[in-house]
Parts: C-alpha cells; sequence; structure tokens
C-alpha cells in the first residue's frame, strides 16, 4: 500500500508505495480505507521521537499520523484514532474510538477538527470547568486550536472572550469566530499586563486557557496578581508550551491570589473523559461543524507530496491534511 514511513529516528517521513498492509489482531480493531489525515505538531514530534509520549518506544520502520477519516468495510465513513499509522492508504483503528462522520462535512474538515477539539474542549470543559456567563482569556488565540476555543468558549456559553496573540490582522479575525475583545501580545510587557489588569478589573477572568506558556505566562499571571485583599477564582490551564516550555513563577501569585493552575493534554485526561470526548463531544462538534457552526480552515496535500510538505510552512491558524 501507499504509505509516509518514518525508517529512521529523527528523519522526515518518506513516500512509499508497496509498504506492508497492516491487519487488525483483535476483535476491537478495524480495517479502515483512509481517506484523509491531518499533520499536527504531536504527529511530527511522534514520528520523530521527541514527543513524551514516545520516549520509552523502541524504534521501528512506521507509518506517521495518528488520525483520521476513512469507510470501513460496510462503507461507514468514521473519524478512527489509529493503532497503526493514518497517513496511508490503509490503517487499523480501535473500535471503542471511532466516530461517525455526518453528511455535510468534507474529509478534509473531519480529519482536522479532532485534535483541535481534544485541544480546546477537554481544557474548557474538564480542566476550567466552564460555566454559563463566565470570562475565558485564551492565550495564543490565533493557531488552528485557539481559534477553535474562542468558538467552543462560546457555544459552552461564555459571557466574554478575550484573545491574545503576537498576530494583529489574524486577532481582528478572531472577532468574526466570537471573540469580544483582543490584546496584541507583541506590545511592550507594561502595556500588554495594564491591558490585562483593566480587563481583569472590569471583568473579573475566570478561565485562562494557555497555548503559548513561556514569558506570556508569566505576564498574564503577575497581571492576576491579588493585592493581599480578596480576588477573584480563576482557573489557568495550559495546554501548550509554543512559547517556552518553563516559566518563573512567583510564591506571592499563588499565595495572594485564588488561582488554580491545570494542564489539559495527553495523560492527563481520564478513561472517562476520553469516553466523553468519542461518544459525546466529537459528534456534537461534527455536527456543529456539518451545520457551518464550527469553522476550521484547512490546507490539502496528497500522499505522494508528503517529503515536500512534511516540514512545510503554512499560516499557523490553518491544519495541513494528507489527502489519500
Amino acid at each position: 500500500m501507499k504509505a509516509a514511513v518514518v525508517h529512521h529516528k529523527g528523519e522526515s517521513p518518506k513516500y512509499v508505495a508497496d509498504f506492508e498492509e497492516p491487519m487488525a489482531q483483535n476483535e476491537n480493531e478495524l480495517l479502515i480505507s483512509v481517506k484523509a489525515s491531518a499533520i499536527k505538531n504531536l504527529d511530527k514530534m511522534q514520528a520523530s521521537g521527541k514527543h513524551y509520549s514516545t520516549q520509552n518506544e523502541i524504534f521501528i520502520a512506521k507509518v506517521v499520523g495518528g488520525d483520521g477519516v476513512g469507510f470501513l468495510k460496510d462503507g461507514t465513513r468514521v473519524y478512527g484514532i489509529g493503532v497503526s499509522g493514518m497517513i496511508a492508504e490503509k490503517a487499523v483503528i480501535e473500535k471503542s474510538r471511532t466516530v461517525k462522520v455526518p453528511d455535510g462535512i468534507d474529509d478534509a474538515t473531519a480529519a482536522a477538527l479532532p485534535n483541535a477539539v481534544m485541544g480546546s474542549v477537554m481544557a474548557i470543559r474538564f480542566r476550567a470547568f466552564l460555566q454559563k456567563d463566565e470570562t475565558v482569556l485564551i492565550n495564543g488565540a490565533t493557531g488552528v486550536t485557539g481559534k477553535i476555543a474562542v468558538q467552543i468558549a462560546k457555544h459552552y456559553g461564555a459571557k466574554k472572550v478575550i484573545a491574545t496573540s503576537r498576530n494583529r490582522h489574524a486577532l481582528k479575525e478572531l472577532l468574526a469566530l466570537g471573540a469580544d475583545e483582543i490584546i496584541l501580545l507583541s506590545q511592550d510587557d507594561e502595556t500588554f499586563v495594564s491591558e490585562i489588569k483593566n480587563v481583569h478589573k472590569q471583568n473579573p477572568i475566570d478561565v485562562v486557557i494557555d497555548y503559548l506558556w513561556g514569558h506570556s505566562a508569566e505576564l498574564i499571571l503577575s497581571s492576576l496578581k491579588g493585592n493581599g485583599s480578596f480576588s477573584a477564582r480563576t482557573r489557568y490551564v495550559t495546554v501548550g508550551g509554543m512559547m517556552d516550555d518553563a516559566i518563573t513563577l512567583s510564591s506571592s501569585i499563588l499565595r495572594g491570589t485564588d488561582i488554580q493552575i491545570s494542564g489539559s493534554g495527553l495523560g492527563s485526561w481520564t478513561r472517562t473523559e476520553v469516553g466523553l470526548l468519542i461518544t459525546e463531544i466529537l459528534p456534537e462538534m461534527f455536527q456543529l461543524a456539518a451545520d457551518g457552526k464550527l469553522k476550521i480552515e484547512t490546507v490539502k496535500v496528497l500522499l505522494k507530496d508528503i517529503e515536500k510538505v512534511w516540514e512545510q510552512k503554512i499560516d499557523s491558524g490553518k491544519r495541513l491534511v494528507v489527502l489519500i
């Protein structure tokens, strides 16, 4: 079968025309004819062996791609999480982790959406426990997942959504997706902190969903710091470290502020939460997309061009999807 294969750890995948077709090994595995699979940062890190989930694995030649959309033997179109790599003509998926894809949503959109949903809904629903009429700050909101987070926060009833980014033009586009206020990260630190403090004073920030971490997180946390009197409770959830993976955090921020810091990502979710992702959340999000109420932008490429596009830089607000 045709596939995108990494032969040696650290290398980029190569297009292979005759890779061995995978086989289902038990009754909880299904063979799928793949039609589309999105390339995420997670896929790149796992393929290179740099992601924390692959640090102890024994490396062998493997097909890349963690999930995708395709057809089962009976013709049902589904999204599935791969047991084998998904950027290939055939893949094995877990029967218990498949979601039927509704009409009205194309393969590329259906393939691109789940990872962004995992990176937004799981944090908003299960770590931040967002309640109706709360105020949400999304740090790094112009990436694919951040844009979905803006829309989902509004869908779940947020009263106000504040979005930050370095990209002024992309920030303004978020206003059409549901953001109520935008704050530019590329301005000087003092001005940025002043704007966050002003927002927090007018409408206490209940939830922060952070895709950047690093210095931007330090600035936001210092903006939320209490002054020794009573403070509003803020649930701060880190989902990514695009700016930096480490921060300096003053003990006084935690002692002087009613703040809860947690993370959302692979390994942090419970079995129950992952079960709800498959049975409730993804079906709802697919239907929202099919109804035109949830938007994600994609850049489509062909499997045969995988070597050209694997390291290709595209707009951070769009997801690269391989069509097979």
